[in-house]
């Protein structure tokens, strides 16, 4: 046997399975399990977006998410749009506080201020990852809501043969399959004012449809004018066919 050619096929083995391994950078990065389809309410063209969830998933965001992850494209105003009625939409602008102008000043929000983002998020954290604005998420992640609720729901030990980076955590859904963020969501993480069980799924779902929701506050609207120009339409098309059979009936 050729000596050399046989140390140079062993070597190209070693470099494939290196390249293989669950262990190397090389082939986790840009690497995620795919994300189970599920069924949303807001799907398709006929649907719609459950207020009671997203209102749900309203109180995750503002109990848990909102400690890192900005919405500056979402103003307080804008709640009512989920259920809210004024007095309630106020309280919670209210409840937040915005900078008043002057350096170091702040005020009570109102509805017409977008909601503040945290300082982490501001990039005024040394040293931390900057978490990404959740205005619009859910309609610029690839993924979608799917890949947010694998995301959210994802976390676990890595399998054998895997070690973390630091300060890094293992998510088989996220880029790479690992991913700064701690596991955000557990059992109880919120106490739902609807009496709802906050189990782990239950919040995951919730606030995955608040995002879709503020992603496209106005896609149940649109989507039912929709429906009017379509029956319009239709109801159009049969009154111009009996027309023209009704024109035409005497040529033949």
């Amino acid at each position: 046997m050729n000596r050399p050619s046989f140390l140079r096929g062993v070597a190209s083995a070693a470099i494939v399975a290196a390249l293989l391994s669950p262990t190397s950078s090389l082939a986790a990065k840009g690497e995620h399990d795919p994300s189970p389809k599920r069924a949303w309410s807001f799907d398709g063209p006929l649907g719609h977006f459950d207020l009671a969830s997203v209102q749900r998933g309203y109180a995750v965001y503002a109990q848990v998410c909102s400690n890192c992850h900005g919405m500056e494209h979402v103003h307080f105003g804008d709640l009512r749009g989920m259920g809210l009625n004024d007095h309630q939409a106020e309280a919670v602008a209210e409840s937040h506080t915005v900078p008043d102008g002057a350096e170091g000043k702040t005020r009570p929000a109102t509805l017409d201020d977008a909601f503040p983002t945290p300082p982490v998020a501001q990039g005024l954290t040394p040293g931390a990852v900057i978490p990404p604005d959740q205005s619009r998420l859910a309609v610029v992640y690839p993924g979608g809501p799917d890949r947010i609720y694998a995301l959210l729901t994802g976390y676990g030990p890595p399998p054998a043969g895997v070690t973390e980076a630091k300060d890094t955590f293992y998510n088989r859904f996220a880029l790479g399959r690992t991913i700064a963020m701690p596991p955000p969501l557990h059992d109880g993480s919120v106490v739902y004012a609807d009496g709802t069980q906050a189990t782990l799924d239950q919040e995951a779902q919730d606030v995955t449809t608040f995002l879709a929701w503020v992603a496209q506050p106005h896609l149940d609207e649109r989507r039912r004018v929709g429906v009017r120009v379509t029956l319009y339409l239709l109801f159009l098309g049969c009154l111009l066919f009996i027309l023209k059979r009704r024109v035409w009936s005497n040529v033949h």
